[in-house]
């Protein structure tokens, strides 16, 4: 398969199907798998392909993420992100920052959808329009994904719990400002939005284990819902 084409997805079945329709559009030697991590990375080892075409959701919304790492072992293979359902832009345009080449969207419409996997089947690179737009609308050039440090491992292991930001402040004996920043800095070394993405991550990433969730800070309280008072017609 040497020089073929590889392509990740969870739809196992549809995997003859993309087999089918990427042969007929001029991709060559086509395998579809949903091997992931390790087993990934062993496969393109083995088979050596020409291009890995990814499904955008093939790690949820750790994809991104993740390609990065991919990007990073085999740094000449060309790599692209395929939407094929619905995923944010503002999440797809880690895929070129994190050093994916391509990133097509069948939601900007058949023509585009297959304008890019020609440009692809020919070793160009195509990025989506509105990806392309969400990076040039920035003041600076988004950072790619990176490695987290302890003390960033910590404050998310404390989100995770349910601390709140003041709670952080007192456990770690940090600022509020350190908090913040330090927040900011860990959803862009893991190419997410907020903290619930970020606690999804960490979670699928295993930077956070099961046995560490704790769901609620150790001064939780529980506030009472209102009692509302009855009324019956006609009773005073």
């Amino acid at each position: 398969m040497s020089g073929g084409t590889l392509f990740a997805s969870r739809a196992v079945n549809l995997h003859s199907w993309i087999k089918k329709r990427l042969e007929e559009l001029g991709f060559t030697d086509v395998i579809a798998t949903d091997t992931e991590r390790d087993g990934l990375s062993m496969l393109i080892r083995e088979l050596k392909p020409r291009l890995v075409l990814m499904d955008c959701k093939f790690y949820q919304c750790c994809t991104p993420f993740m390609m990065a790492d991919l990007h990073k072992k085999f740094p000449k293979l060309n790599i692209a992100a395929i939407s094929i359902t619905d995923f944010p832009d503002d999440l797809a345009m880690y895929f070129i920052i994190n050093g994916v080449r391509s990133y097509v969207n069948f939601w900007d419409g058949e023509e585009q959808f297959y304008k890019g996997l020609e440009e692809i089947r020919e070793g160009r690179e195509f990025i989506s329009a509105e990806v392309q737009r969400r990076i040039d609308l920035r003041n600076e050039y988004p950072r790619p994904s990176g490695r987290l440090t302890d003390r960033q491992i910590e404050i998310l292991r404390l989100v995770a719990n349910g601390y709140s930001g003041e709670e952080i402040c007192d456990v770690l004996y940090i600022s509020h400002g350190t908090v913040e920043n330090s927040k900011s800095d860990i959803y862009a070394a893991l190419n997410v939005r907020n903290e619930n993405e970020a606690i999804r991550a960490a979670i699928f990433l295993d930077i956070i284990k099961p046995d560490e969730l704790i769901f609620f800070a150790r001064n939780y309280v529980l506030k009472p819902r209102p009692q509302k008072k009855l009324v019956l017609k006609g009773v005073k």
